[in-house]
């Protein structure tokens, strides 16, 4: 086993654990993070990912991707919200990362809230459903590319002991 297996295999784990804090902070890409320690890993003599899983794995990152670009936009408009609910939201969302652990939580809530009260002039009632629909769409992004990263660590240990 060379040197470079080795490098390899560990660089990959420490990838794979950046694409769980990247599954939370939003300006950190997870699963594509997390996909490059599986293409790491794919090269190391210690891990045995098949071809066929690596370009399954890539295809589901982009998809995640995706689905992460979309989905607090679609949930905050669908629930009446501005662009000052999904502003909002993100800065609730950076916030929360120095309030750990219910920061995370309840400042994207509290930011879109705040957001969207600024933009509708106070409308509370419609700056409580519009944040409720961008902490929703947060909340499915975020579960979506934990869930994906979490997968893609399964894939990593069951390789390595195989």
């Amino acid at each position: 086993m060379s040197f470079l297996s080795i490098v390899f295999s560990v660089v990959a784990a420490i990838l794979l654990l950046i694409g769980v804090i990247g599954s939370f902070v939003p300006m950190l890409p997870g699963p594509p993070i997390a996909w490059c320690g599986l293409l790491l890993a794919f090269f190391s003599q210690y891990n045995n990912i098949p071809l066929v899983c690596l370009i399954i794995t890539a295809v589901v990152t982009v998809a995640v991707a995706v689905f992460d670009m979309i989905m607090p936009a679609k949930m905050t408009k669908k629930s009446g919200g501005s662009k000052g609910a999904s502003i909002g939201c993100t800065i609730g969302i950076i916030a929360g990362l120095f309030l750990p652990p219910f920061g995370v939580l309840f400042c994207p809530f509290i930011g879109a809230f705040i957001g969207e009260c600024i933009h509708s002039s106070g409308d509370l009632k419609l700056s409580l459903k519009s944040a409720w629909g961008a902490f929703l769409g947060f909340l499915c992004g975020t579960g979506i590319k934990l869930f994906t990263v979490i997968v893609f660590i399964i894939i990593y240990i069951v390789s390595f002991f195989k």
